[in-house]
């Protein structure tokens, strides 16, 4: 099982190519369910989640081939044309949809596509921990008869999808994003009322609105879909990942140097630029890019408290809670949209930090310095916070199980490394695993 291992203190310098966003590259991928005709999706990150969705959309009958790859410093990503011209299979099988969540967004496109879908449940959780049952009651509402069988979503909508007024009871950005793809093709309009307002939401209206649904509101947490008889081709370039952005912004500030973010958009990460400011961070735009900077003097704890979309993203949690590990004075981080978010911090205090979690908040005690360690990952966000503790910590620290950090960034130490970090990978060469986003065999085409 590969490791990270960093020495940390140095400040980094240079510029970092962000990528598309995992989170919006997935149900972009869903979306290619929808259509007979070929959907070519640009600028998509080269990790594992995106490697995963491809294996399970090969395993439905979905051709994949890839058809470019970023130059060289550049940040456009690979390039996949997805082709659903025949689904050839309906059910979505545990082996493929317990590496990752965010699977379930195939079954609003094979509900609406085909009048049938059968999808395990997530792994990992059951129904109502995280809103599952959101996606279930809202498609319900559309029309599809669904029951829970031997681990399995099985869903029919025998007469077709109908429009209804939706009415999420809180927001869900992955139950938003399957009633909108089911709604492009349902009879009537759909009104989905509270839904989320993610930039990766937008994201996938824009490309459905580009394969000819007709979309209102997008942007807003009202969305107005009127169906249509069926959807076509396009061309469409994924969104610059936010969370990678802020991560690398966290990196900058915390080893105070100064790091332009190429390819990333300042308005997308608002609340964190916000928080990073206050914090005292520098962030202006620049062609291109933005640019992070603190030279001088140390860093401020503020509270912060993780939201839906504009709010601070609970994806950034973790990140910043390493900042403010090593900030002067006090701060309070509350998490309010996920459980069992604050894995990480055992692993932070074992480098020196000082965090007390109560329920959903963490008080945070800024030290002069984190100490390097062995540490372990125990989920993707709080995997890169890791990272991040040990680019500023004293000493060397080794980060063990990565295969988390490999769902959501792509070629993390090397892009640290570029700016000046003392950051690589020790590889476990008797594991025999795939290159992190490498696509398994069998998957179709070339990606």
């Amino acid at each position: 099982m590969d490791s990270i291992r960093i020495r940390g203190g140095t400040p980094l310098h240079g510029p970092i190519a962000i990528g598309g966003a995992k989170n919006a590259a997935l149900p972009l991928m869903a979306a290619s369910l929808l259509s007979d005709e070929t959907l070519m999706l640009s600028n998509l990150p080269h990790v594992a989640d995106v490697s995963t969705m491809a294996n399970l959309l090969v395993e439905l009958g979905v051709g994949i081939s890839m058809n470019g790859e970023a130059g060289v410093g550049g940040h456009m990503g690979r390039v996949f044309a997805l082709r659903a011209g025949d689904i050839t299979e309906t059910t979505a099988p545990y082996d493929l949809v317990r590496r990752m969540r965010a699977s379930v967004l195939v079954l609003g496109p094979l509900l609406a596509r085909c009048g049938r879908a059968r999808v395990s449940l997530p792994g990992g959780c059951a129904i109502g921990t995280r809103p599952v049952d959101l996606h279930l009651k809202t498609l319900a509402e559309l029309g599809a008869e669904i029951e829970i069988q031997e681990g399995y979503i099985e869903a029919t909508a025998p007469n077709g999808l109908t429009g209804a007024s939706i009415v999420f009871p809180q927001a869900t950005v992955g139950g938003t994003e399957n009633l909108l793809m089911a709604a492009t093709l349902a009879k009537g309009e759909t009104v989905l009322n509270n839904a989320a307002r993610e930039p990766e939401v937008a994201d996938l209206a824009h490309c459905l609105t580009a394969m000819g649904a007709e979309i209102e509101g997008i942007g807003t947490d009202t969305l107005r879909i009127t169906g249509v008889d069926r959807l076509g081709g396009a061309e469409y370039s994924v969104v610059s990942d936010r969370i990678e952005t802020g991560t690398y912004a966290v990196a900058a500030a915390i080893t105070g140097g100064t790091v332009d973010l190429m390819g990333a958009r300042l308005d997308l990460i608002e609340a964190v630029a916000d928080t990073l400011t206050r914090a005292g961070a520098e962030i202006t735009e620049i062609p291109d890019g933005v640019r992070v900077s603190r030279t001088e003097g140390r860093l401020d704890g503020i509270d912060v408290m993780t939201e839906p979309f504009p709010g601070f993203p609970t994806d950034m949690q973790a990140q910043i809670m390493v900042l403010m590990a090593v900030a002067d004075g006090a701060s309070m981080i509350t998490e309010t949209i996920f459980e069992n978010r604050f894995m990480h911090v055992p692993e932070l205090c074992r480098m020196g930090a000082n965090i007390n979690v109560h329920g959903a908040s963490a008080i945070v005690r800024g030290v002069p310095n984190l100490s390097g360690a062995p540490v372990m990952a125990t989920d993707l966000r709080a995997s890169v916070s890791l990272v991040l503790a040990g680019l500023v910590a004293d000493g060397e620290t080794v980060v063990s199980r990565i295969y988390h950090l490999d769902r959501g960034y792509e070629r993390l130490e090397e892009k640290l490394a570029a700016c000046g970090a003392d950051i690589e990978r020790i590889r476990d060469e008797s594991a025999g695993s795939p290159a992190p986003g490498e696509v398994e065999a069998g998957a179709g085409g070339s990606p």
